[in-house]
């Protein structure tokens, strides 16, 4: 396969591409020399199981790893305790940890119906997140303004209509954004409405002073 034709194939379906330029970079390294390289996505276990949504994206990952890359793919332990406030018009309900429990059991299971699992890297986000305490968490927040927080569309309808914001719903993209300074991850990808949470993870690898930021690949969102 040409890198033009590898390009065509990651970029096929795509809704909006950031940094074509290192997409470009780490797969010719891959086609040239057999490096490889990372690919994250994230999925928070608030459901039994994965949806038709979520399909799109593993069937786009695993076109990532017919190129060479090693998938990393999140399960959102800790961030499913929060919820992902993107697109809500109210606060969501707090899952028991035993829900979450169950239902990231249930992903870990239908996610290699999809996945290469000899490139793929199952993670759970706690095992990064919890062993930052409350000085990591308050070293996080220093990172983002609420002004900027205010700037996604959902939070400022739900500012200007006085319905509650919570700080937890503040934090979650900072969490998702350091999932990938953990990780180091070259490209995430994520549905059109992550893309404020997917640019987090630009924005914080920045912050941590890392020696390159994520490209970004968003797809259309279809609902499950």
């Amino acid at each position: 396969m040409t890198l033009q034709e590898a390009l065509a194939e990651v970029s096929r379906g795509s809704a909006e591409i950031i940094d074509e330029a290192r997409i470009e970079t780490v797969i010719k390294s891959a086609l040239e020399k057999g490096k490889s390289f990372t690919v994250k996505a994230g999925f928070d276990p608030t459901a039994p199981d994965l949806h038709l949504g979520h399909t799109v994206l593993l069937n786009k990952l695993a076109a990532f790893q017919r190129l060479g890359a090693r998938i990393q793919f999140i399960i959102g332990d800790f961030t499913a305790q929060i919820g992902d406030p993107t697109g809500k018009s109210e606060t969501r309900k707090k899952l028991l940890p035993e829900e979450i429990a169950e239902n990231a059991k249930s992903y870990k299971e239908q996610v290699f119906k999809i996945l290469d699992p000899e490139k793929t890297d199952v993670l759970f986000n706690s095992e990064w997140i919890n062993p930052i305490g409350a000085a990591g968490m308050l070293e996080l927040t220093t990172l983002m303004n609420v002004a900027r927080m205010l700037e996604r569309d959902d939070f400022e309808k739900r500012y200007k209509s006085g319905t509650p914001i919570s700080i937890s719903e503040f934090i979650y993209p900072l969490l998702q954004g350091f999932d990938s300074v953990h990780l180091d991850s070259d490209i995430e990808i994520g549905g059109t409405d992550q893309k404020f949470n997917l640019l987090m993870g630009r924005h914080l690898q920045r912050a941590y002073e890392k020696e390159k930021e994520q490209a970004i690949l968003m797809m259309p969102i279809l609902e499950g």
